[in-house]
This record gives structure tokens, sequence and C-alpha cells, in this order.
């Protein structure tokens, strides 16, 4: 598989948002950086978010940088459904949303001003 540096599996039955996906990673962490999209129900992601973060509760999203050029993100699709409607976004809109704050994550960044303004700058190329 030499040359495809996105991945996406969906382990659940959710319908995804048609979104592009390899772009934005593209634009975020370029092209040579290969990343792993995995799509999870809300029990495996509690028990990801239990082992790395201490947190016994299930979240929308997680993100793990492997190395400098290699990482994988995991999105619950039922826990974005929940957070959408908190944030008065569509499901589409915030799981764009969520995968832009995870890129950007996996790119160094941690919470704080300059991550938001990567992020904003981000959602008004992707238009979310």
């Amino acid at each position: 598989m030499a040359g495809i540096s996105f991945h996406l599996t969906n382990t659940t039955k959710a319908k995804l948002p048609s979104l592009a996906f390899a772009d934005m990673k593209d634009a975020i962490l370029g092209k040579k950086y290969e990343l792993s999209v995995i799509i999870i129900g809300k029990k495996e992601i509690q028990k990801l978010n239990k082992e790395y973060r201490e947190i016994n509760k299930p979240t929308d999203i997680l993100s793990f940088p492997l190395s400098d050029s290699f990482g994988e993100i995991y999105i619950n699709p039922e826990m974005t459904k929940i957070e959408a409607k908190k944030f008065d976004r569509s499901y589409e809109n915030f799981f764009a949303f969520l995968l832009i704050h995870g890129l950007v994550h996996l790119k160094g960044f941690d919470h704080g001003s300059t991550m938001e303004d990567m992020e904003i700058q981000y959602r008004k190329k992707f238009g979310v």
C-alpha cells in the first residue's frame, strides 16, 4: 500500500458524513503524514479514554501521535451526535470540527489560543 497516507476504518454501523477527510489531513499534516481514522463504539472509546487519559467515560474523539509522521484518531459517532447538539451544530459539521481539532493535536498543539487560531483557519478553509 505504498503511497497511501490515509486510512479510514468504520467498526460501527454509523453513517459517516461525506467529508474531505484526506484533504483535511493533507492540509494540516501534509501529504506524507500517515493517518488512520478509526470509527469506534462507545464502549471501545471509553476503554481507550480510561487507559490513556484515566477518564472512565466515553468521549467523542481521541488523537494519538505515534511518531512525527504517523498518528491515529478515534471517533465515536454516538458521542459526536450528543456533543453536536450541545454546541448547536449539525452532526456533519461537528464531525468535521472534531476531525480538524484532532488533526491539529497531531500536529503537536495543545489547547490554547495558538491552537484555536489554527483551528479557525482550517475551519474557514473547509467551511466548518
